[in-house]
C-alpha cells in the first residue's frame, strides 16, 4: 500500500520561501514518477512539477519555472518542493502524487487523472 504524506506548508509573505516534503512508503519507488499538484479555491487541480525517480529528471509548469525546484532523496524516500520567490497566486493546497511508469514513458504527466496515489495535501498561503 503506497502512502504519501506531505508536510511543510504554512503562511509566508510574498517573496518568501517554503520547502514541502512528501514522505513516500509502501513501495520501491525507482520506477515511479512523482509530482506536485496544487489546487486553489474554485479552481482545477493543476500540475506544478514532476520528477522521474530513477533518473532525477525534472519538469516544471511555466508558472513556477525558475522559482520552484523538485528533488528527491533516495535514502529517505522523500520528494521535496523548494519554493522561492513566492507570490500570492501560489496560494493553494499542494498535493504529492505518484504513479508507476515504464522506462519509455515520456514525462511529464500533467494530468491529475494520470497519477494513482495521492497525499492528503498541505496548505500554502502567501500573503501580499
Amino acid at each position: 500500500q503506497v502512502q504519501l504524506v506531505e508536510s511543510g506548508g504554512g503562511l509566508v509573505q510574498a517573496g518568501g520561501s517554503l520547502r514541502l516534503s512528501c514522505a513516500a512508503s509502501g513501495r520501491t519507488f525507482s520506477r515511479y514518477a512523482m509530482a506536485w499538484f496544487r489546487q486553489a479555491p474554485g479552481k482545477e487541480r493543476e500540475f506544478v512539477a514532476a520528477i522521474r525517480w530513477s533518473s532525477g529528471s525534472t519538469y516544471y509548469a511555466d508558472s513556477v519555472k525558475g522559482r520552484f525546484t523538485i528533488s528527491r532523496d533516495n535514502a529517505k524516500n522523500t520528494v521535496y518542493l523548494q519554493m522561492n520567490s513566492l507570490k500570492p497566486e501560489d496560494t493553494a493546497v499542494y498535493y504529492c502524487a505518484a504513479v508507476w511508469v515504464d522506462v519509455g514513458t515520456p514525462l511529464p504527466l500533467r494530468g491529475s487523472n494520470e497519477y494513482r496515489y495521492w497525499g492528503q495535501g498541505t496548505q500554502v498561503t502567501v500573503s501580499s
